[in-house]
C-alpha cells in the first residue's frame, strides 16, 4: 500500500512536570485505556541527564495532545551499583494474565566506554498503578550471544509465545579517539515474558559502513505479515521500516513506510523512536525529533495513495 506519513506536529511533552523531569520526552509507548484514550509512557531527564519513566495521557480528540503527566515517575533510578542506577528509559509495555509488564533499558556509566546498557523488566499487579522491578539484575544480561550490551526490548505475545526484538551491541570501536558503539536488532523467545531464550539471531543488520546504530523497534502483525519500524543511525537518525513472513527474516523497505528528518523545525535534523497505533481506521505514529526527544513528542498519520 503506497502512501506517505503526514506530519501533524508536536503534541506534548512531560518536560517541566517535576524536578526529575526537566527535559526530554523520548521513546513514547502506549497502553490503551479502552475509551479512546491511552496511557503514554515517556523517558524524561533530570538536571544531571539521568532518565526516568513518566506517564501521561494521550488524547486525539478534539486536538491531539499529551496531558495529565503524573507527578511521580512510573519507574525511578535503580539502587546504587545496579545496572540501572544512572537511568531508565522506556521500551514497551504488555498486558497479560492480569499483569502489566514494562520492558525498559537500564543505564550505567562506564570507564573505558561511556556507558553500559541492559534490558530490564518491571511488573504491575494493580492495573498499572504501581510497578516493581522483577529483579535488581538485568532481564537480559551480557552473555556469549550479547557480549557488549542489550537494550530497547519490544515484546509481543504471538499465539501464546512471547516474542522479543531487541537491540544488541556488536562492537565498541575507537573513532577519532572516542569509543563509538555499534548495535543492531536481535531476537529472543519466552514462555512467560520473564525467562528468555537467545540464539544470537540477527533480524536487522547494517546496510552499509555508514550505519552503526538501531534504536527501539516497534513490531506488529497485520494481514499475514510482520511489520517493524525502527530508528537507524548513519549521519543522523531516521525511521526505517521492514517486513517479514515469520518475524525472523526481514526485508528492509525503508523508503516505503519510513520517515526522514523534515529539514526544518523541531525534527529538522533527526527523527527516531517510532510507536504505531490505530484509531478509527487510521494508522498513527508517535515519534521524537532533534536531540533525542528534547522538544517533545510528534505525531504523524498515514495517508494512503491507493
Amino acid at each position: 500500500m503506497s502512501g506517505y506519513w503526514r506530519r501533524l506536529g508536536l503534541i506534548g511533552s512531560a518536560a517541566g512536570a517535576a524536578p526529575w523531569a526537566v527535559s526530554h520526552s523520548a521513546l513514547p509507548a502506549l497502553s490503551s485505556r479502552g475509551d479512546g484514550q491511552w496511557d503514554v509512557y515517556l523517558s524524561t531527564r533530570d538536571g544531571d541527564g539521568r532518565a526516568r519513566i513518566a506517564r501521561g495521557r494521550l488524547r486525539l480528540e478534539p486536538t491531539p495532545t499529551i496531558e495529565d503527566v503524573e507527578t511521580s515517575p512510573v519507574l525511578d533510578l535503580g539502587s546504587l551499583g545496579t545496572f540501572d542506577d544512572r537511568g531508565v528509559t522506556m521500551s514497551a509495555i504488555v498486558s497479560a494474565q492480569g499483569r502489566q509488564y514494562l520492558y525498559y533499558t537500564g543505564w550505567m556509566l562506564g570507564v573505558t566506554v561511556p556507558f553500559y546498557l541492559a534490558a530490564g523488566l518491571a511488573i504491575s499487579d494493580d492495573g498499572g498503578a504501581t510497578f516493581h522491578r522483577r529483579s535488581q539484575a538485568p532481564l537480559l544480561e551480557r552473555n556469549e550471544s550479547d557480549p557488549f550490551l542489550t537494550a530497547s526490548p519490544f515484546v509481543m505475545i504471538d499465539n501464546g509465545l512471547w516474542r522479543m526484538w531487541y537491540v544488541s551491541g556488536s562492537t565498541w570501536a575507537l573513532v577519532n579517539g572516542t569509543p563509538r558503539h555499534s548495535y543492531h536488532i536481535k531476537y529472543a523467545e519466552s514462555k512467560d515474558g520473564v525467562h528468555w531464550m537467545r540464539s544470537g539471531l540477527v533480524c536487522l543488520d547494517y546496510a552499509s559502513d555508514e550505519e552503526y546504530a538501531f534504536a527501539r523497534p516497534y513490531v506488529c502483525y497485520d494481514n499475514g505479515r510482520y511489520r517493524m519500524w525502527y530508528a537507524i543511525r548513519g549521519q543522523r537518525y531516521r525511521i526505517g521500516y521492514a517486513e517479514s513472513a515469520d518475524g525472523l527474516t526481514w526485508t528492509r523497505l525503508d523508503n516505503e513506510r519510513g520517515l526522514s528528518a523534515s529539514g526544518s523545525g523541531w525534527d529538522s535534523d533527526m527523527v527516531e523512536y517510532p510507536w504505531l497505533f490505530g484509531h478509527n481506521g487510521r494508522e498513527y505514529m508517535l515519534y521524537n525529533g532533534d536531540d533525542y526527544g528534547r522538544s517533545g513528542v510528534g505525531l504523524a498519520v498515514w495517508e494512503s495513495a491507493d
